[in-house]
């Protein structure tokens, strides 16, 4: 039986990671689900802290959060088709909120995101709970959920 490397889930520094960050947000948002390229990628890229998540040593999932007025938003959760239902997104929402955690700017501030309806139990583990009514964006069904820290 092959063994099972672990998942590991790394904050983007340089280019080469972000263009595969980008490169796995097109094959799940833009392809996969039919996402408007210009939907997906939006004036937020630079202030946001992105991060890439391996599975078996091959690139498998990302997220990123920024600062918003309203608190800090974790966004763009994607995880490659071929990966999912192995851990990357219990890992993902893990290590971006453990980022967010170590933010001195952060303490206090409400964490929240826009859920796709099958994502809601992911983020439910981490304590986030369903606020307000249902919307679309991007055409997909989606929930706003937040998380005091």
């Amino acid at each position: 039986m092959k063994e099972e490397k672990p998942i590991s889930v790394e904050k983007v520094q340089i280019k080469e990671q972000l263009d595969t960050v980008f490169g796995i947000r097109e094959e799940v948002f833009v392809i996969e689900q039919e996402v408007d390229p210009s939907e997906e990628y939006d004036e937020f890229e630079d202030i946001s802290l992105h991060f890439l998540a391996k599975s078996d040593g091959e690139p498998a999932g990302t997220a990123r959060w920024r600062f918003t007025d309203k608190g800090v938003k974790l966004e763009r959760f994607a995880v490659l088709k071929s990966k999912r239902g192995k851990g990357v997104g219990y890992a993902l929402v893990n290590a971006v909120i453990e980022d967010i955690k170590l933010n001195p700017d952060a303490k206090g501030k409400k964490l929240y995101l826009h859920a796709q309806l099958d994502a809601m139990p992911l983020y439910a583990k981490f304590g986030f709970r369903q606020v307000g009514d249902m919307f679309e964006e991007c055409n997909i069904k989606h929930f706003k959920m937040e998380l005091y820290l």
